[in-house]
């Protein structure tokens, strides 16, 4: 509309000599107020709401609804992941685990997490992380290509038009909290105020929020567009009027786009396969060299950075074990003489990275259950380490947790006593479970009602 009206005004101004009068002036040649039109119409063409303030050939509705669609796949993976990560952690099973009070019914879809398959969680939060690094590029590429939209005046022309601009700022807003919080945490490096799972969490809901409504509204265009290859008539309001000389096409942006996700895939997915762990220079991978050997795997918590000395762990050092058969504690060398088991589970961590399976030998959760007098069917367990600093000192975990087979108090770990940073002298080893919830320097044991 507003190019229509500079164009009838040039037009006007042209016809009659800028004086107001059809026909030639009687004042002679123009007084310059045809120029200083132009002027200020080049000078509006200067500001972010004018249409002819973009000038990119590359952006169309066709451009805009081909990466929608790639991020209408892609998000949904990540959300579904992402609550399936927030479930993994047990946070309705006992106030320790709950990270996000008061969600209220945002927590309708908790269940008990399952402990096979025993790779599970490596699946899940793998797909939750890389997906949501990988599709950085796509989620900026469909920001910049409806950038104009932003800055569109009037800032609502209805009803519904303002309700479309409310769910595209929660969608951008929640969008760039969540991608941005997520980053930061896996790099280690979060900064923002607050626990990152209350405000991740919310965040995921808030972009869900805007990303339904924004999906319900566009989508149907979208595919239309998509099927056509054209808009029948509708005006491409995301396309220059006035568009530069291309120097790059369409589909040569979708190539770098492309480009630029698979670069990051690359330098990304290494940290959850050992034969690809130095590719994974954008992702942490717990210490930068966990070194060799039998416990030569990664590490995300030191036991100097929670403030643990040998004294915590070296002679004194005992197991607790509490149930209805009262207080049991129990020295390492006594743990060393009960029947031994073995299992093969990966370490899994909220970050993204993962190891692969390691040998784990050490007693079964649900034989020391029968030692604090549970002998049939044991119940959850509340686990405390000896760690003086940090999150998940104490964690809870699920029946079903404790009565698997695989689910061990590990004293050591490829044949090998567990290095003081992989919790020794004791630590629980779970299949499928986050790695935080399996605890490390573990002091205490107490089984049932949580």
């Amino acid at each position: 509309m507003g190019d229509r009206r500079h164009k009838r005004t040039l037009r006007f101004l042209f016809r009659f000599g800028g004086t107001g009068r059809a026909g030639p002036s009687d004042d002679g040649p123009s007084t310059g107020r045809v120029p200083a039109v132009l002027d200020r119409l080049r000078t509006t063409d200067r500001l972010p709401s004018s249409s002819g303030f973009w000038r990119s050939p590359v952006r169309g509705v066709r451009f805009t609804a081909v990466l929608g669609l790639v991020l209408l796949v892609g998000l949904t993976l990540v959300f579904v992941t992402g609550l399936l990560s927030y479930a993994a952690y047990n946070p309705d099973l006992a106030p320790v685990n709950d990270k996000t009070p008061g969600k209220g019914v945002l927590g309708f879809y908790l269940f008990a997490w399952p402990t096979g398959p025993h790779w599970l969680y490596r699946l899940t939060q793998g797909l939750h992380v890389t997906g949501g690094i990988v599709l950085v590029p796509v989620l900026l590429a469909k920001l910049w290509s409806v950038i104009p939209k932003l800055f569109a005046l009037p800032p609502a022309r209805s009803v519904g038009h303002a309700l479309e601009r409310v769910s595209l700022l929660l969608l951008v807003g929640g969008a760039l909290f969540e991608f941005i919080t997520g980053l930061l945490n896996i790099q280690l490096e979060y900064v923002f105020p607050g626990s990152f799972y209350p405000l991740h969490f919310y965040g995921a809901w808030v972009f869900l929020a805007g990303f339904v409504a924004h999906v319900g509204l566009k989508l149907p265009r979208a595919v239309r567009v998509l099927r056509s290859g054209e808009l029948r008539g509708e005006t491409d309001e995301l396309a220059s009027p006035a568009p530069h000389t291309p120097t790059i096409s369409r589909r040569g942006a979708f190539a770098m786009v492309g480009a630029g996700s698979l670069l990051l895939l690359v330098t990304s997915v290494g940290r959850s396969f050992d034969a690809l762990r130095s590719t994974a220079l954008l992702t942490p991978r717990g210490v930068a060299d966990p070194g060799t050997g039998p416990n030569g795997f990664q590490i995300n918590k030191t036991a100097a950075s929670v403030r643990i000395t040998p004294a915590d762990t070296g002679e004194r050092w005992r197991l607790t074990v509490s149930g209805p058969a009262g207080d049991l504690a129990f020295t390492r060398e006594q743990l060393l003489a009960m029947d031994q088991y073995s299992a093969a589970l990966p370490i899994a961590c909220v970050e993204g990275w993962s190891t692969a399976n390691q040998w784990w030998r050490g007693v079964r959760l649900r034989d020391l259950a029968a030692l604090a007098g549970y002998p049939d069917r044991p119940p959850g367990v509340f686990v405390e380490s000896v760690q003086r600093s940090g999150p998940f000192r104490k964690a809870a975990l699920r029946d079903n947790q404790v009565r698997d087979p695989r689910s061990l108090l590990a004293l050591e770990v490829n044949g090998e006593t567990l290095s003081p940073d992989h919790g020794y002298p004791a630590r629980i080893i779970v299949p499928a479970a986050p790695g935080v919830l399996n605890t490390k320097w573990v002091t205490r044991l107490t089984f049932g009602e949580l």
